[in-house]
């Protein structure tokens, strides 16, 4: 998988992405989500300091331990990080908690599959939900359907995004909609697995699925 370039946000030229290159690299977060089908190993963006920040203050603060993927969608995404959710009885309604907060939107990168995002209500500013977030495994994007939606949205992909979007699939339909504040560097069969889990009329998981997450640098 591309690393960072993978997720370059929309207007940065190619001559910017090379000048960035001779410059002191920055230091990169990565944080491991550990499930019952596996782990999964998460590039947070640098791009997104405040995305970034707070996701790593609440794993350092062990807030995901034990949290459900409360809502997995099949060639779509998987989503978890409500606080509710925490030993919730199968008839509790999930989706509605969070920290107290919002966050800032730090809109850009596309949700080619892979991508880590923060979920939101809906909200003029498109504020993030303060702690929860989901993955996107996607769909498969043919070069009409990313017409469709440069066109609707007013966006132009770079050929990198083009050219992920349609070799590895994605959600374009939320670019620009929703914050992508990291990326899957290994483990999205993990994430497929979880996406599979046979789910009730509300998505989600009838066998509940925890994480627990933690720093990895």
């Amino acid at each position: 998988m591309f690393h960072q370039l993978k997720f370059a946000f929309f207007g940065i030229g190619l001559l910017i992405l090379l000048s960035a290159g001779c410059e002191k690299k920055e230091k990169e977060y990565q944080a491991i989500m550990s499930t019952e089908f596996g782990d999964v190993t998460i590039l947070l963006y640098n791009s997104t300091p405040k995305h970034r920040d707070n996701f790593m203050k609440l794993v350092n603060e062990g807030f995901y331990t034990d949290l459900l993927f409360h809502r997995v969608i099949q060639s779509f995404m998987i989503q978890g990080g409500d606080p509710k959710s925490k030993d919730a009885t199968r008839d509790m309604l999930l989706g509605g908690g969070g920290p107290g907060y919002t966050i800032d939107a730090e809109i850009g990168a596309p949700h080619i599959r892979g991508a880590v995002a923060a979920a939101r209500t809906a909200n003029p500013k498109k504020e993030s939900s303060g702690c929860q977030f989901y993955i996107v495994t996607g769909k498969r994007i043919t070069p009409q359907e990313l017409l469709q939606t440069e066109l609707a949205k007013k966006i132009k992909y770079n050929d990198v995004q083009k050219k992920l979007y349609l070799e590895q699939g994605g959600y374009p339909s939320l670019d620009m909609e929703y914050t992508v504040f990291g990326e899957v560097v290994s483990g999205m069969d993990i994430v497929d697995k979880i996406s599979m889990s046979p789910a009730d009329e509300r998505d989600r998981p009838l066998k509940d699925v925890k994480m627990t997450i933690k720093m990895i640098n």
